[in-house]
Order: structure tokens, then C-alpha cells, then sequence
């Protein structure tokens, strides 16, 4: 099953081609390994981690489903809304047939800490876009990341929290050297940093100001059209 046919229908905000990213990195994770996911939704990214995973590894979900943080301008907990999520997150693991492959830890990620071993060989980071909750699942879950292990981060050089995150512990640190992107899912290795994939990544603020002039029109309904994802 192909990544694109395993989360069709399934809400999200995970296109194609960065499903197709995160389906390698996650078949890559080697038996006895752990993939953690920190923002699930109504399980797009889930079913993608899940479906591509190695018997053997570990994959851990985590998401409050509480309604809040859902999208672009939900922000306020709504938990008749978040149940609603919820009850779709099972029912669409359960047609992809992967429900039996993941672990769902249904806190905040701040508090979730304890509920997952070390090491964390493919951390996932989509959940509250908003500077403070954004750096603190960096930094906190980022240091579970051993040597050679990945993080990959949704609304990267999009989100203006994820991106001010991003620049003050990833894109400086020592210990974390870029990748690459699709569209705006980043990926980063457990690595020394080089002054190469600094540069690749001062390189995306050009496309980062474009993006927060693309929210600005669409939230002043002046532009039709997706979020930039």
C-alpha cells in the first residue's frame, strides 16, 4: 500500500509527497527502534508512520484530542470537537488496518514525557504551531534523538512559532544538521552541524516571508485558496 492510498480521505494537512518523505524515513527505523509522533489529529501521519514501520518498532502517537491546536486559527480547546477527533483518529487507524501498530498516549506532549523509553529514532512534530509549546517539543523531545536519528517537523519556514523554534534550537545548535524540506516538512539529523545546512536553511526565509504574507491575505479574505503547507 502506497503512502498516498493508505491516508486518501483522511483529514489532514500532510500532503502527498511530504507522506512519501516521512513513509521512508519511517521504513528506515530499524527493528527494536521507536517512532514518535507528537501531533496526530485524526491520524493522516499515523497511518503513514504505521503502515511503514518494520515489525518490531515501536510507534507511539501522541495527542490530547482535546480540540484544541487543530488547524490554522483553533487555537481554544473545544472538547466536544476533540472527542470528535478522537473517535475518528481509532476508526481510521482501524481501516488502515493499522491500529494494532500504534500506541496512543493521549496527553499533551508536556506532560507525555514519561509515557515513552529512550531513545526516540524518528521523532514527528506537528503539534501546537505557537512558539512555546512548538520550542518546548524541540528541545525536550529533541534531545531523545541519539546520534543518527531524525526529527522531521511540519510547518517548518511556514508557522511563524515552528520557524522562530526551529532558529533558535535547531538551525544554531551543534547537534543538528539539516537535511532538506518538502514544502514545509523539514527534516534534520542527529549530526554535527556543518555550515552548509545552515545555509540551506537561512536559504527558506526568502519562501518563509512569502508564506506569512500568503496567511496574512487569506486571513484578510483578500486570497481564496489552501494554507501553505
Amino acid at each position: 500500500m502506497t503512502a498516498t492510498a493508505s491516508i486518501e480521505g483522511v483529514e489532514g494537512w500532510l500532503t502527498d509527497a511530504q507522506a512519501a518523505r516521512l513513509r521512508e524515513r519511517a521504513a528506515a527505523v530499524r527493528a527494536g527502534g521507536r517512532i514518535v509522533e507528537i501531533g496526530s489529529f485524526r491520524g493522516r501521519s499515523t497511518i503513514v508512520l504505521a503502515s511503514a514501520a518494520a515489525e518490531g518498532v515501536e510507534v507511539v502517537a501522541i495527542d490530547p484530542h482535546i480540540g484544541s491546536d487543530r488547524g490554522p486559527q483553533e487555537i481554544a480547546a473545544q472538547p466536544a470537537l476533540g472527542e470528535s477527533d478522537h473517535e475518528r483518529f481509532l476508526a481510521n487507524l482501524a481501516a488502515a488496518g493499522v491500529a494494532d501498530r500504534v500506541r496512543h498516549v493521549r496527553k499533551p506532549s508536556a506532560d507525555a514525557l514519561g509515557d515513552v523509553d529512550d531513545p526516540i529514532d524518528l521523532l514527528w512534530i506537528d503539534g501546537a504551531h505557537r512558539y512555546g509549546p512548538a520550542l518546548d517539543d524541540v528541545v525536550r523531545w529533541g534531545a531523545r534523538v541519539p546520534d543518527g536519528g531524525v526529527l522531521a517537523i511540519h510547518d517548518a519556514f511556514s508557522s511563524v512559532g515552528v520557524t522562530l523554534a526551529l532558529l533558535r534550537a535547531v538551525t544554531l545548535s551543534a547537534r543538528w544538521r539539516y537535511v532538506g524540506r518538502t514544502g514545509s516538512l523539514a527534516e534534520y539529523v542527529r549530526a554535527p552541524r556543518s555550515a552548509a545546512s545552515v545555509a540551506r536553511q537561512l536559504a527558506a526565509l526568502p519562501w518563509f516571508a512569502k508564506n506569512l504574507l500568503i496567511k496574512v491575505a487569506t486571513v484578510l479574505k483578500l486570497r481564496r485558496g489552501p494554507w501553505p503547507y
